[in-house]
C-alpha cells in the first residue's frame, strides 16, 4: 500500500523543537504517536489504512528522527509531550479529535486527555508501560534502571539487547522490507541513544492521571494486544483499564500489532473510534 494515501508532510514549530508531521485522508481528526524511540515511519501502513474515513496526523515525538530539538537534550516530560501533541491537534482543526498511542506514545496520549479534554474525544492507549500500576512494580523498575545503568557503563547495542530481552519484545531483529521500511529502521536505531539516556525511565514511570481521566470523563479504551497475554505490558494495561473502569479491547498481535498485523489493527481500531 505504500503508493497509496502518500502524506502530506507538515513541520510545526513549538516550544524548544521542530516537529515532523505526517497528514493523510479526510474525515475525522485523527492524532497518532509512536512509542518509545520509534516515528511516524512504524504508522504508516496502519495510517495509510485509516486514511479511509480519517485525517491522520502521525508524527515523530521530539528528539526522534526528524523532530529536532533546539538545544541539547534533556530529560522527557510527560507534560512537554503533552502539550506538543495539544499544538499538533489545534494544528489538525476539527478539535475534539481522535487519539492512538502506542507504549510510550499511549503515555503521552494519556497525559494530552487529562490536560486538554477539550482537544480530545476518544482516546485509544495501545499497551501503555504504566510500571507503577503494577502491583509491586520493583522488578520491572529495577530492570529499567540496569538497562539505563548498562547504556551509560556498556553503551547502546547492550542496553538495546537488554532492552529487548526484559520487554519480551523482538526488537524489530527482521530485516526490514523495501526502501521505506528500510529508512524508518535507519532512523529509529539512531534514536536509541536519546531514549536509553533520556526517554525510558520518564515514560516508564509516568502513572495516568486516572483520577481526572474518570472526573473530566473523558473516553479512554485500552487496547491490548492479543500475543502479548501473561507478559508485563499486558499486566499493566489491565491495571489501568480496571483503574477507569472500563474493559480492554484485544487488538491483533503482540506489542508490535500495528506493524505486523496492520490491516487486523486497523479494522479493530475502526470499530474502537467509530463510522469515519
Amino acid at each position: 500500500m505504500s503508493g497509496r494515501h502518500s502524506p502530506t508532510v507538515r513541520s510545526l514549530r513549538v516550544p524548544g523543537a521542530r516537529i515532523h508531521a505526517e497528514v493523510r485522508g479526510s474525515g475525522p481528526p485523527l492524532l497518532m504517536i509512536p512509542g518509545g524511540p520509534q516515528d511516524a515511519g512504524v504508522l504508516a501502513d496502519l495510517a495509510r489504512r485509516l486514511a479511509e474515513g480519517y485525517t491522520t496526523l502521525a508524527y515523530d515525538p521530539r528528539g526522534n528522527s526528524r523532530s529536532v530539538l533546539d538545544g541539547a537534550p534533556q530529560e522527557q516530560r510527560l507534560e512537554v509531550h503533552a502539550e506538543d501533541a495539544a499544538l499538533l491537534v489545534e494544528e489538525l482543526g476539527g478539535a475534539p479529535a481522535h487519539v492512538f498511542g502506542t507504549s510510550g506514545g499511549a503515555q503521552i496520549a494519556l497525559a494530552l486527555a487529562a490536560h486538554r479534554p477539550d482537544l480530545v474525544g476518544t482516546v485509544v492507549a495501545h499497551e501503555p508501560p504504566c510500571v507503577l500500576l503494577l502491583d509491586d512494580p520493583s522488578e520491572v523498575i529495577a530492570h529499567d534502571r540496569l538497562v539505563y545503568d548498562t547504556y551509560r557503563e556498556e553503551g547502546v547495542e547492550a542496553a538495546m539487547a537488554l532492552f529487548f530481552g526484559i520487554n519480551e519484545l523482538d526488537g524489530g531483529q527482521e530485516p526490514p522490507q523495501g526502501e521505506e521500511e528500510a529508512a524508518t529502521f535507519e532512523r529509529v536505531a539512531g534514536n536509541f541513544d536519546y531514549f536509553l539516556g533520556h526517554g525510558l525511565l520518564p515514560l516508564s514511570l509516568y502513572r495516568p492521571d486516572t483520577e481526572t481521566l474518570r472526573r473530566n470523563r473523558t473516553r479512554v479504551v485500552l487496547g491490548l494486544g492479543e500475543g502479548s497475554v501473561g507478559r508485563d505490558i499486558h499486566t499493566m494495561g489491565s491495571a489501568l483499564a480496571r483503574e477507569l473502569g472500563s474493559e480492554p479491547i484485544a487488538f491483533g498481535g503482540d506489542h508490535l500489532g500495528f506493524e505486523t498485523e496492520p490491516a487486523a489493527f486497523a479494522e479493530t481500531l475502526r470499530g474502537v473510534l467509530g463510522p469515519g
